[in-house]
């Protein structure tokens, strides 16, 4: 079930917001109707944030980039959760939401329409003490069990990728992860950042150097939202030049993630 937490998007909660994150004195025609709906509805799906414990407010890179895109618009942000990827881009597709951050694969492509890449990281393996794997092919063997989040992006590759191998699924994060602590799996699959995170609750246990694939993350408008999709994709590779990406990873401290190129580098 999705939860709604309402936040107002100042500029001096982030020194991102503080630099990009300007209101308009005069609305840009091309977002003329976020700025007369006086908000912009991102959706967000676990691991995409995690929460406060004690203010239950949302955080992430994706929430701080996401702040700084409402403050250059000027108008308020709500921020949407979601339990997995595809709960967040049926709510795109039913106009609920207005934004999404998802990488450009074949599974989402009809989603909406894509910016500019924003940021991206490595899909991995994480491995328990004593594990003699070091990347995916000493993995993928017969009676080798591997964890994964269902639908999630880096489970896609994986599928592809897997010749020998099976793979355990659970719905979210958590979940999965608990089949390799509990010993069902002999690794988990998924992006680096959130294997990061479990390692530090699974003493002994590493996340590999190597990696088997790359999520390239974007924002995403619904279809036939032009003005929009041309208005952010300024705003990303204004945010890129700037080094406001960057300090919103920072800000974030989500280990793992590294900023895109420009586009006009590709």
């Amino acid at each position: 079930m999705k939860k709604l937490l309402l936040t107002f998007a100042f500029a001096t909660t982030l020194s991102v917001t503080a630099t990009i994150g300007q209101a308009q004195q005069i609305p840009d025609p091309r977002v003329a109707d976020l700025v007369q709906a006086g908000k912009i509805r991102v959706g967000l799906f676990l691991p995409q944030f995690s929460k406060d414990a004690v203010t239950g407010e949302l955080k992430g890179v994706r929430v701080e980039i996401a702040r700084a895109l409402a403050a250059r618009i000027g108008v308020q942000i709500v921020l949407l959760e979601h339990p997995a990827p595809p709960a967040a881009v049926a709510c795109l597709k039913a106009s609920a939401c207005d934004l999404l951050f998802l990488s450009l694969d074949a599974r989402p492509a009809d989603a909406g329409d894509f910016s500019p890449p924003v940021f991206q990281f490595d899909y991995t393996l994480l491995v328990p003490a004593g594990s003699v794997i070091r990347g995916l092919a000493d993995a993928d063997r017969l009676g080798v069990r591997i964890a994964a989040i269902r639908n999630h992006s880096s489970t896609t590759e994986l599928i592809r990728l897997l010749k020998q191998a099976e793979i355990v699924y659970a719905d979210t994060p958590d979940p999965t992860f608990d089949l390799l602590r509990t010993g069902q799996a002999v690794a988990m699959a998924s992006a680096r950042p959130m294997l990061l995170d479990y390692s530090d609750k699974l003493h002994g246990s590493r996340v590999l150097e190597a990696r088997y694939g790359a999520n390239i993350n974007r924002m995403v408008v619904p279809k036939g939202k032009a003005g929009w999709l041309a208005y952010i994709s300024e705003f990303v590779e204004e945010a890129k030049a700037l080094g406001h990406v960057q300090k919103a990873i920072d800000r974030a401290g989500e280990r793992g993630i590294t900023v895109s190129a420009p586009e006009d580098s590709k």
